[in-house]
């Protein structure tokens, strides 16, 4: 299990690798990771609302689709 704060590490590195551009930028795309109670919220606890472009956007959300499977659970912090 992962905290917010290294699933929003994870999501921008990887961001990087794949499409370039600087850390700052995708983390403002990407915008916060927000962490539900397990218990209410069944295979996965955790999402986040991107901000970015519509190119950006698309890019985070096919992440995402991997991403929620590999880490399905987090923590706050």
């Amino acid at each position: 299990m992962k905290t917010a704060s290294q699933i929003q590490d994870l999501i921008v590195s990887r961001l990087m690798r794949r499409h370039g551009g600087t850390a700052r930028r995708w983390r403002l795309a990407v915008g916060p990771v927000r962490v539900y109670d397990p218990a209410t919220h069944g295979p996965g606890n955790w999402s986040v609302a991107p901000t970015g472009t519509t190119t950006e956007n698309a890019a985070i959300e096919r992440l995402l689709d991997t991403l929620r499977l590999e880490v399905p659970l987090a923590v706050e912090g």
